[in-house]
């Protein structure tokens, strides 16, 4: 069982940031991006691996690479950081045009999280249990997909949601232009956890990812 590492509030560069956006002004944002992935697409086209699960993987990466986005409230209210965060993704019902929320533990090696996560959105095509696995862990964040259209903006309105400092992921259909591939994609933040300087650097780091599918697509 992961269990989260408190804050030195002593030591944490942060500590006045978090106490005013969790305090005086609790606020979220969102930032909607679209990310270059035209060499992860091409490379997908040539491989049996599936493209979502590939978005999937590629967001935990970087997701795990920084404690800013492994963030959260132990029960009294004190910030820690969870050692590894797994991916909660969304798996659409044709027929019922409902979603299932399902999850897989993050692996680095993304063969073998493909391995994991794959067979999951077969499974569960046809899942008519919101949460067909059971609730997710506690160390969960969120992700879902909007095949369907693509996207230059798109924002979530959570009621009560000061207590939720996971990061949010919003995926869109891709878009061609000018020969490059793009994918739209939303992240939700809890600015008491993340500013603006560590989202981007979020989505920096995930754009080069996927300019060198390469080096982890196998």
């Amino acid at each position: 069982m992961d269990t989260p590492a408190l804050i030195d509030l002593d030591t944490w560069p942060r500590r006045e940031h978090f106490a005013h956006y969790r305090r005086r002004v609790p606020c979220t944002y969102s930032m909607t991006v679209e990310v270059d992935v035209t060499e992860f697409t091409a490379a997908l086209r040539r491989s049996p691996r599936k493209s979502y699960v590939a978005q999937v993987w590629a967001l935990a990466t970087v997701v795990n690479r920084h404690e800013e986005f492994r963030m959260c409230l132990t029960e009294s209210g004190d910030p820690a950081v969870w050692p590894v965060a797994h991916p909660a993704f969304t798996v659409f019902n044709a027929e019922r045009e409902t979603f299932a929320c399902v999850w897989t533990p993050y692996d680095a090696d993304f063969g073998a999280f493909h391995e994991a996560a794959a067979p999951l959105l077969a499974e569960h095509a046809h899942a008519t249990e919101f949460f067909p696995q059971g609730p997710p862990p506690p160390n969960a964040f969120d992700v879902s997909s909007l095949p369907w259209r693509s996207f230059t903006g798109f924002n979530l309105n959570i009621r009560d949601g000061y207590d939720h400092l996971a990061p949010i992921f919003t995926l869109g259909r891709y878009v061609e232009r000018e020969g490059r591939v793009l994918l739209p994609l939303a992240v939700q933040v809890h600015h008491a956890a993340a500013d603006g300087f560590h989202t981007a650097r979020l989505v920096n780091e995930l754009e080069t990812l996927a300019a060198d599918p390469s080096a982890w697509l196998g």
